[in-house]
């Protein structure tokens, strides 16, 4: 993988993400690989990190510790080396019956480096789906993505008209 100084038009979701969760990620020199950049598969224990700090943050114990990560999808764009502050923005997209998908994206000193997504189920004791509380959508409503502020459409697909743009606010 090389260097990006810009990612590809279109793949940076234009979405509110001042008001995104924000999870600073300490690198350590044992996330690297042979190349000298942070091997792909530590990408998805640093989502986990990251979603335990939004779960506590947002108070969602109750619900999160009974979840399983049903899909997760990674775009890598560039590459993240040990000297970057690494920080993951998470927003929740949507919020389902048993289940909430949230998007996060990676940015390595402020540069947006990777995109994911991830479908969390709720489940009991059985580890088979359960109803997420009645007051849970309310319990992340800090944290929603806003599509009527998104410049360009959802998540993570349609292209925004300028992917390094802010938000529009109302």
């Amino acid at each position: 993988m090389t260097a990006q100084t810009t990612p590809p038009a279109g793949r940076i979701p234009a979405l509110n993400w001042p008001d995104a969760h924000r999870c600073v990620i300490q690198l350590r020199y044992s996330d690297l690989d042979a190349m000298g950049h942070v091997n792909n598969a530590r990408y998805a224990e640093y989502l986990e990190v990251s979603r335990i700090a939004l779960s506590q943050e947002l108070g969602l114990g109750d619900v999160d510790d009974l979840s399983v990560l049903a899909r997760l999808e990674l775009d890598y764009l560039a590459e993240i080396r040990l000297e970057h502050e690494l920080v993951i923005e998470t927003l929740i997209e949507r919020v389902g019956r048993t289940s909430w998908v949230t998007v996060s994206r990676f940015l390595a000193d402020g540069r947006p480096c990777a995109l994911a997504r991830g479908v969390q189920v709720s489940v009991d004791e059985a580890h088979q789906p359960r109803e997420l509380p009645q007051d849970f959508a309310a319990r992340v409503a800090p944290v929603r993505v806003d599509s009527f502020r998104a410049i360009g459409g959802n998540a993570v697909g349609e292209r925004p008209t300028d992917p390094n743009s802010e938000p529009v606010r109302p």
